[in-house]
């Protein structure tokens, strides 16, 4: 006789050793409170582009929302509870967009894609919240002479460059007391994403495709060190053979036209949350 699920546990593949521990299901179920914890570091360089470009990586429902401003962030996490004290590092590049659905309306950065360099945080964000992750080497940044130099590489091939001097430190605000959640006729906010899951054997198919948010909320993040200053990033274009499945992707951020530097920030935190909060768009 064959196993059953349980339908008050969390599952990936594979199922069939039973209910599988994560960010949002610790052992025995448990969850984690993510108050002291992960400590990250997160390097961000933003630019303006053509709005034309951006609109090209919009999917169904969504819309550029003000200028085209890119921000291309490098995050490097620590003492995560989930991995047992490990940590891992993640690169994503988003722009302001608006999601307009059946019933849902919703603003924030829109996230085109989010590398990470380990395994299991791809597999959860992917299959349970509908970030789009993939996989990349990210060593941890240099810092030499007052520059930040944060690289990204695939098997060897290095596909981007972002160089960060911070020159003002920002007077960190305490905590403010939580939002209220918003009622029927106010915007949603967060981190906007697009789950897609194809059909097995049917390629052009989706399984699985709609708009998800990460709301905006996070109570237990706290903000230690905030620096702003000024930096550039450059992806560096890619044939097939260097990166046999992500060459396109990286192509099209090395082809976006940079019409102004807008600045740049390193901001060190502690805390954060389990994400359970992600919602599906209608």
């Amino acid at each position: 006789m064959g196993y059953k699920f349980d339908p008050n546990a969390m599952y990936r593949m594979p199922t069939h050793f039973g209910p599988r521990t994560g960010p949002r299901y610790g052992p025995d179920g448990r969850k984690f409170e993510c108050k002291d914890n992960p400590k990250s570091t997160s390097i961000t360089v933003s630019f303006l582009t053509n709005s034309e470009q951006l609109e090209a990586f919009l999917p169904p429902g969504f819309s550029l929302n003000g200028e085209p401003v890119v921000s291309v962030s490098g995050g490097y996490m620590k003492e995560i509870e989930w991995l047992a004290g490990r940590g891992y590092n993640t690169l994503g590049v988003s722009f302001p967009a608006a999601f307009n659905g059946e019933v849902d309306r919703a603003t924030g950065s829109f996230l085109t894609v989010l590398w990470e360099n380990l395994t299991d945080p791809i597999l959860t964000g992917r299959e349970e919240l509908g970030f789009s992750k993939i996989y990349c080497e990210l060593p941890e940044p240099l810092t030499f002479n007052g520059e930040t130099h944060c690289t990204a590489s695939w098997l060897g091939f290095k596909f981007m460059d972002m160089h960060v001097k911070a020159t003002e430190r920002v007077q960190v605000q305490p905590p403010s007391a939580p939002r209220k959640q918003p009622g029927a006729e106010q915007r949603l906010t967060g981190t906007l994403h697009y789950k897609y899951m194809p059909r097995t054997g049917e390629w052009g198919v989706a399984d699985v495709a709609y708009a998800v948010l990460t709301p905006a909320s996070a109570p237990n993040r706290v903000v230690k060190e905030h620096w702003r200053g000024e930096g550039t990033v450059q992806f560096h274009k890619a044939r097939w053979e260097d990166l046999p499945t992500q060459y396109n992707i990286v192509n099209a951020f090395h082809e976006l036209e940079i019409k102004e530097w807008r600045g740049a920030s390193i901001v060190r935190t502690v805390g954060g949350k389990d994400l359970s909060d992600q919602r599906i768009l209608r």
